[in-house]
């Protein structure tokens, strides 16, 4: 299970970084990969006892929806 969570958030997670960093309109997909690497996050940070980093996750987690709401669902005020 572990190397399948390493897989999923190095899939996930470097093509969330890469989109956000993106100029097209397409890199607002970035917030979802971002929230699609985080159940992976939490059960390897959790399985291992590095609570740190599971706090830190949250943080992630709360940042990645908060981008997803601003692209995906918010209104844009013209």
């Amino acid at each position: 299970m572990d190397i399948l969570c390493q897989v999923w958030i190095g899939l996930f997670g470097m093509t969330a970084v890469w989109l956000v960093g993106r100029l097209e309109k397409w890199s607002r997909w970035g917030y979802i990969c971002g929230l699609l690497a985080q159940p992976a996050w939490f059960y390897t940070t959790i399985s291992h006892g590095q609570y740190g980093i599971t706090f830190l996750s949250i943080f992630y987690t709360y940042s990645w929806s908060q981008g997803a709401y601003n692209h995906w669902i918010k209104r844009v005020e013209e």
